[in-house]
């Protein structure tokens, strides 16, 4: 299974997001979209989940064509996007943010046990590492085939992030991440594709390994 983007354009009223991004995240596998604040990764995530309208270009997922499929549909299909922000619902408690993604939570709670004591407390009054464990909570539980994610660790201490990376590398899924650095050891140790982007074109495609050998050639 792959998630694609082939030439990929995204405009904001008279400005363009994305100048003909193309790229490929297989699964099962780790794929990571890296970049400044600006550079359009997270645009390039949101087309992926077709939360932003192509202006050019297609989505690919399992080899058809749905950049004409609306974002509930995908997410129906089995994708899952974990935006940066407004990730949960504030107004609920962590037990009904969790109600709401169906599916069993043990495993949810299992990578994050910090959440068990929290479960009465309402999403709101939560940390913004809090939040972001909830959130990536949500989507283990729905077990989805796709998981698409804006910062992950965001927020977190330095031991629940390590956590997080690992969870994310072993999922049978594929698994996306917009990110501003690469994500730390043991989390890149496997082959992670990596997709470095700058004011919204590709400069970089390959590996995670080849990217870091580039960094400290310089």
């Amino acid at each position: 299974m792959t998630l694609a983007l082939r030439h990929a354009r995204v405009r904001y009223g008279p400005l363009e997001a994305l100048h003909g991004v193309t790229l490929t995240a297989p699964a099962p596998g780790l794929t990571v979209l890296l970049g400044r604040n600006g550079s359009g990764r997270s645009t390039a995530l949101r087309a992926l989940a077709g939360t932003v309208r192509l202006a050019a270009g297609a989505v690919l997922w399992d080899g058809a064509d749905v950049t004409r499929l609306p974002a509930y549909e995908r997410a129906r299909r089995g994708l899952c996007l974990v935006p940066e922000r407004q990730a949960v619902f504030g107004s609920l408690t962590v037990r009904e943010n969790l109600a709401l993604a169906p599916g069993a939570h043990d495993a949810a709670l299992t990578a994050y046990p910090q959440l068990e004591p929290l479960l009465a407390r309402r999403a709101g009054t939560l940390s913004g590492g809090e939040q972001r464990m909830l959130a990536l909570a949500r989507a283990l539980s729905v077990r989805a085939r796709a998981v698409l994610v804006d910062e992950p660790t965001q927020g977190m201490a330095p031991d629940v992030a390590a956590r997080t990376y690992e969870v994310l590398a072993s999922l049978d899924a594929c698994v996306v991440l917009a990110e501003q650095r690469l994500p730390p050891a043991p989390a890149v140790r496997r082959t992670v594709v990596v997709y470095e982007l700058r004011r919204g074109s590709v400069v970089f495609a390959g590996e995670a390994a080849e990217l870091e050998r580039r960094g400290s050639a310089r």
